[in-house]
């Protein structure tokens, strides 16, 4: 064979390599994801972002209005929390812009989005291929090499082809795309699937969540609670969707659109992985009465460390990498929920038991189980980074029995406000109690309650209760499994001990109600006289526990007692 024909050969071969499709293992994702997708691990990244994004896209499986969408419409704000189902390009821009137009005419419409990007990696892609070794952000350059073998594999990208950059245009209307766009028409809010043309993997281990938080018992529905499904979580809330205070309803959504989009935790447009790795980046969202977990965090040990030392670690490193080589001295949300067996992801949820809210029915059991005692073990794994074994053991033990302490609690007062409810003996039960607004059915223990109210439904005691088991216990198992006892003793046990005595005093009232009642109603028979206490009357009523209700009381009975005498004397 001639030199030149070697050469020929040598050529034929690179392109067949070249155009071959692109394998990847995908080695943090789990195998559930695959075999939930039906497909092997050695799919091109093309197979793979099709899978993942045809499940994603599914109204079936969780994309969209859900199945109360005939409840509710949406507002201006609800295009930007569900854009694949509600975004529509503005039609008041008639532009038809080049890449360079874009950025030219927002650096002085929108200059703020523009000087982030600047600020990004995405605007200037060959600074990252010219990163050594002796960089800290070097892995950065195989990320680069793998986003664009995605890409390939995806046809957005030539053989031979490289990204330059990621601007305006690839995001809102097409990856590398060479033609002008039209705002009235092309431009869209990227979704998940659409960072995930790059990003496959991180796509990918978002996605996984599906597929790794399966209840043995179905606790809780398939996938949920994750990051992946929060939309759906939120749609198909029976109350959110039956508000007609919509603002209020959508108040939710600002926060359960991990699901739709990926800026939650990268906040456009610089999308800064540094800043994605701090505590802040979670904080807005995981934050407030039944989900207390950021103020939990920073009120202990570990938050205080972290704001102390922060500003000495090293936040371009890779989680990975941050204690050993970064300078970090405390856990992060980042450090303790992303990883898992001693490695890192965007699936949060592998090492969920208690899910935040135990008192949802049947986690306790799992908690306890194989089930639960397996995850258990992942966070023995996650503690030991930093703490002994010992250590790490009796302290899960620590969180797991305190939380049955409040369980215990909660379920006591959980049974005694039932059985009223049962008897009908809350207030307006017989008489003024109008159901939720459709689709939330009047029924006892609902979600609705901390949200709607009318007349008597529900009755305060009702609320109490509800409060105990989303607020109060939430705040004392969150406390506990972040180390921060303060709120686990004062915003935690002892508010949920103050309902508990409300409750209880509640429901003595009540019990002595009905002896009094009892009692009057045989002293009537006797007497032959017509009943001078109807509590169900709708032309008044009153409250037991005060102090009108009491002389009203004493004050029935003495006549009635004397009306008795004076039938004896005669």
């Amino acid at each position: 064979m001639t030199v030149k024909h070697m050469a020929r050969y040598a050529m034929v071969v690179c392109g067949l390599l070249l155009a071959a499709p692109v394998h990847a293992q995908y080695p943090s994702v789990p195998k559930e994801t695959f075999e939930a997708l039906k497909i092997e691990r050695s799919a091109s990244p093309k197979e793979f972002h099709e899978a993942l994004t045809t499940r994603y896209k599914d109204p079936g499986r969780g994309a969209g209005k859900g199945q109360y969408g005939q409840y509710w419409e949406p507002i201006a704000m609800t295009k930007y929390f569900d854009p694949a189902t509600f975004y529509k390009p503005p039609q008041s821009v008639k532009e038809v812009a080049t890449r360079e137009q874009c950025v030219k005419c927002h650096t002085d419409e929108s200059p703020g989005w523009v000087a982030m990007w600047k600020r990004s990696t995405h605007s200037n892609l060959d600074k990252i291929r010219k990163l050594t070794p002796k960089d800290d952000t070097f892995y950065k350059k195989a990320k680069l090499e793998e986003v664009e073998a995605n890409l390939r594999s995806l046809g957005k990208l030539g053989a031979k082809e490289n990204l330059k950059e990621v601007g305006c245009i690839d995001c809102h209307v097409d990856i590398n795309t060479k033609k002008a766009a039209d705002h009235r028409v092309d431009l869209k809010m990227p979704t998940a699937d659409v960072c995930g043309n790059c990003h496959l993997m991180e796509y990918a281990e978002r996605e996984s969540e599906r597929d790794t938080i399966l209840w043995p018992k179905n606790q809780w529905p398939r996938g949920r609670p994750s990051h992946v499904l929060d939309w759906r979580a939120n749609v198909e809330t029976d109350i959110w969707a039956g508000m007609a205070q919509r603002e209020i309803a959508e108040g939710c959504s600002m926060c359960h659109t991990n699901q739709n989009k990926c800026d939650n935790c990268h906040t456009r447009h610089e999308f800064s992985v540094a800043d994605s790795r701090k505590p802040e980046a979670c904080g807005t969202c995981h934050s407030g009465a039944d989900h207390i977990n950021w103020e939990a965090y920073n009120g202990s040990q570990h938050g205080l460390g972290y704001q102390a030392s922060k500003n000495r670690w090293n936040w371009d490193l890779q989680l990975k990498d941050m204690v050993v080589k970064g300078g970090q001295k405390f856990p992060t949300c980042q450090s303790c929920h992303m990883e898992y067996q001693g490695k890192f992801s965007h699936n949060t949820v592998r090492k969920v038991r208690w899910a935040n809210y135990p008192f949802v029915p049947g986690i306790r059991e799992v908690v306890f189980d194989k089930w639960g005692m397996d995850r258990y073990e992942a966070w023995v794994k996650t503690c030991t980074t930093c703490h002994s074994e010992t250590f790490a053991r009796s302290y899960l033990e620590f969180i797991d029995n305190g939380t049955s302490h409040g369980l215990d609690k909660y379920d006591e007062a959980h049974n005694v406000v039932h059985k009223q409810f049962e008897a009908r003996l809350l207030t307006g039960q017989r008489t003024n109690r109008p159901a939720p607004p459709a689709p939330a059915k009047a029924l006892f223990d609902q979600f609705w309650q901390i949200y709607w109210s009318k007349n008597n439904s529900p009755t305060a005691i009702e609320l109490k209760l509800f409060e105990m088991a989303e607020d109060h216990l939430v705040q004392l198992h969150v406390a506990l499994a972040h180390q921060y006892p303060g709120f686990t003793y004062t915003v935690g046990w002892a508010a949920m001990n103050r309902a508990y005595v409300e409750i209880m005093d509640e429901d003595t009232k009540l019990k002595d109600r009905m002896l009094l009642m009892d009692r009057v109603s045989k002293l009537e028979e006797k007497s032959k006289t017509s009943s001078l206490l109807d509590f169900d009357s709708t032309n008044g009523k009153f409250t037991l526990g005060s102090l009108g209700g009491g002389m009203l009381l004493t004050g029935t009975l003495a006549l009635a007692g004397w009306s008795r005498r004076k039938k004896n004397q005669k």
